[in-house]
């Protein structure tokens, strides 16, 4: 009994090890390129706060806070000048909107420095305009709050939607008949930074709609498929769901509830 314990003990150590380490490895992050100011130093996150303190009060919960800078040689967090850069030409000059600062809200090469996932999926054939100067990271993410994923100046109980809304209000506009995907969010079927796909869509066809409504063979009849109680066996070969032009009103509907209008 005892030998058979003792590798459970070593499994359990090692598993709570990775578990650890993990954890801390997750918890903070180093940003190798940090942004340059030329002939400006770090200052940290303090002298910010002189003038920028309605979001240096809430900024310590934000996950960017936890950005630390490996040649800054001081103490503290370094946060801010993590994404904006030194900051010590900027305060000596009084501050000012673009004075010795950098904007990742005008330059996303910034966020792109950490994000590399999304800046390859911006380089996508359909993408939402941030290269080309349209948009902006900070349009849907804010990036000083404790839930980055909400624009900035978003309710704090946003609905999932509430980013998309801000652009795509007929699309995400209350319906009678709601198409239910959308309390899942516009991410169920669409990709937010960029996709292969026209509309920015997961996936090009019918296979999208599948992922939710399965289609499902009827007993005693061979070669059909039934999509609910519906036999599609026929409708399937015309295209997608909305491009066959059968559920065209794919987010909802006032007055239908199959989304044929």
């Amino acid at each position: 009994m005892k030998r058979a314990i003792v590798p459970l003990l070593l499994l359990l150590i090692a598993t709570g090890t990775v578990v650890l380490l993990n954890s801390c490895a997750t918890f903070t992050g180093t940003v190798i390129a940090p942004p340059k100011v030329e002939g400006a130093k770090y200052v940290g996150d303090k002298a910010c706060n002189d003038c920028h303190d309605k979001i240096t009060r809430v900024f310590p919960s934000s996950p960017h806070a936890r950005l630390r800078l490996t040649d800054a040689q001081m103490p503290g967090q370094q946060g801010c000048e993590s994404c904006h850069g030194p900051g010590s030409k900027h305060i000596a000059a009084g501050g000012g909107r673009g004075k010795f600062i950098v904007n990742p809200g005008k330059q996303p090469e910034t966020c792109f420095q950490c994000h590399l996932s999304q800046n390859a999926q911006f380089h996508l054939p359909q993408h939402h305009p941030v290269l080309e100067g349209k948009m902006s990271c900070v349009d849907c993410h804010d990036p000083h709050g404790q839930d980055i994923m909400k624009p900035r100046g978003g309710l704090a109980m946003a609905r999932v939607n509430e980013s998309c809304s801000n652009c795509h209000r007929e699309q995400t506009k209350p319906h009678v008949f709601e198409h239910a995907a959308l309390r899942e969010g516009c991410t169920a079927c669409h990709s937010p930074h960029g996709s292969v796909n026209q509309k920015l869509l997961t996936i090009r066809d019918s296979n999208l709609c599948l992922r939710c409504h399965a289609q499902t063979p009827k007993p005693g009849t061979p070669g059909t498929l039934y999509i609910g109680n519906i036999n599609h066996t026929t409708y399937l070969h015309y295209g997608t769901c909305w491009t066959a032009g059968c559920h065209s009103a794919v987010h909802g509907s006032n007055v239908q509830p199959y989304y044929f209008y």
